[in-house]
């Protein structure tokens, strides 16, 4: 069969064309996103790049520029595409929604394009990760509220009995984060690109970590580990490795991590009881966390010789390594005692990015690279050599990152709290500064060879769609979905 016709018998099956538009699209938002991180690094190094075009690509504008754009660009269309693709592959049928369907590709880019205008401009609410002002919340929550209509509404209409676990965490992720965003981003208007929060003090306080810290469990960690539990087994051949241990996952993962925001707020205005509340919610939270990364890890029972020649399956595992390493350090870091040595300090930053690289970006590229030849109607990558390069570039990043930020969190940490004997601090502030100008240097490396990898997937994905071999086979009804689909 030619692979127009192969491509054609998928689509009858499935709708293939949005989860193609988000696929590529991650990609671009990936180095977007990813190319404004090196610049804001470099920026740390080389305070004169703040001056390129101002007050525009100022540090403090392009932050959160960045943030939204590694997130909810980058993370949000690998999301999208993922669960779009699971979803009918699970439940055998196309997705359900009609014109709500391109809804939610065209709005979610609305969305990312708005912000990329709106926040080197100074328009910002000024919440982290919710910092974009109330027409585009709203723009966000009608897209995320259709979203939900068409996963939700095909999850109704499969022709399985079943629903398989990786669909447990997408529709937990989507429902979640719509009452996140809702609620958080509950403001009073004073100009159409102006808005003050509906909360005040400590209470704004509370409700913006409850969001933060759940955007990160939800959309950061469930949303993915929906990924992990279909992409994993499909690159590896194996059934999952303990299907009950799933289920427990699921239900302990959205029962304990709703409950940690507070951990954020450690020494603060925030009542004594909620801060040890959200330490204790962190410690309990490591055993379900544990568990799936070891239910992921442990898929590959009886196929570990398949690392060796398999750089997609290399990415899905080693993610799967900074899943737990992530969430080991997170509920350590919640410990007052720790915090009171990391709070403030870079070492959070690179917590932050062993999460959000390691384990984030790892396991959507590893998925995407799985994706793509099955979207487009091709056997295979362009070239299984550039994911062996993309997967070195992106690994060695990483680590670069992490630790110059552990290295720098400790010493500043450390250089903050030392005193004097007539309890006067031993070091000025810009000392600890320049003590920390090595790690921002290595960070900048770091964060330039993942840029770089992502440079090279584009590349690989450019030629497999244009070059690569077509599938000549027609494409078989999929398997039952307890065995991944």
């Amino acid at each position: 069969m030619s692979n127009h016709m192969a491509a054609a018998n998928a689509n009858s099956i499935y709708n293939y064309h949005v989860v193609r538009q988000f696929s590529i699209m991650a990609i671009a938002w990936g180095i977007f996103g990813m190319g404004l991180g090196v610049l804001i690094a470099s920026q740390l190094v080389w305070p004169d790049l703040n001056n390129i075009l101002q007050p525009y690509t100022h540090f403090g504008r392009l932050r959160p520029l960045h943030t939204n754009s590694v997130i909810f660009a980058f993370g949000g269309c690998a999301l999208f595409a993922t669960s779009y693709y699971v979803v009918q592959r699970t439940c055998q049928v196309k997705l359900f929604g009609g014109w709500l369907i391109p809804f939610t590709f065209w709005g979610w880019q609305a969305v990312i394009v708005l912000a990329a205008i709106t926040l080197p401009m100074g328009l910002t609410s000024s919440k982290e990760y919710a910092e974009l002002e109330w027409p585009i919340d709203i723009l966000l929550a009608l897209v995320w509220i259709s979203y939900a209509i068409v996963f939700f509404g095909t999850i109704m209409k499969r022709k399985t009995s079943h629903i398989y676990v990786a669909n447990w965490f997408f529709g937990g992720f989507i429902a979640t984060v719509a009452v996140l965003h809702i609620v958080n981003s509950a403001a009073i208007p004073v100009s159409l690109t102006k808005s003050y929060s509906a909360y005040a003090g400590a209470a704004d306080a509370m409700v913006q970590w409850w969001y933060g810290h759940n955007a990160v469990g939800f959309f950061l960690t469930a949303g993915f580990l929906g990924m992990m539990y279909y992409f994993v087994p499909k690159q590896a051949g194996r059934p999952v490795y303990s299907y009950q241990l799933s289920i427990v996952h699921f239900w302990a993962l959205i029962s304990l991590y709703i409950w940690a925001g507070s951990h954020h707020l450690h020494y603060s205005a925030l009542p004594d009881w909620a801060q040890s509340l959200g330490m204790v919610m962190s410690l309990i939270l490591l055993a379900p966390s544990w568990g799936g990364m070891i239910n992921g890890i442990m898929t590959l029972s009886g196929a570990w010789h398949k690392l060796r020649t398999d750089p997609t399956l290399r990415f899905l595992v080693v993610s799967l390594s900074f899943y737990g390493m992530s969430t080991f350090e997170g509920p350590m870091m919640a410990i007052k005692t720790v915090n009171a040595l990391s709070h403030n300090t870079d070492w959070t930053i690179g917590h932050v990015h062993s999460g959000a690289l390691g384990w984030v970006a790892m396991i959507s590229i590893g998925s995407l690279y799985h994706l793509i030849p099955i979207l487009f109607g091709k056997t295979g990558m362009w070239r299984t050599s550039l994911i062996n390069v993309h997967f070195w570039l992106a690994t060695s990043g990483t680590v670069l990152y992490i630790a110059a930020m552990w290295v720098n969190g400790i010493t500043q940490g450390l250089m903050w709290r030392a005193f004097n004997a007539d309890g006067s601090l031993t070091y000025s502030f810009i000392e600890s500064v320049q003590a920390s100008q090595g790690g921002y240097i290595v960070r900048v490396i770091g964060g330039g060879l993942f840029l770089l990898g992502m440079f090279v997937m584009a590349y690989n994905t450019y030629r497999t769609v244009r070059h690569g071999a077509p599938v000549q086979v027609a494409e078989q009804q999929p398997p039952s979905n307890t065995q991944a689909a």
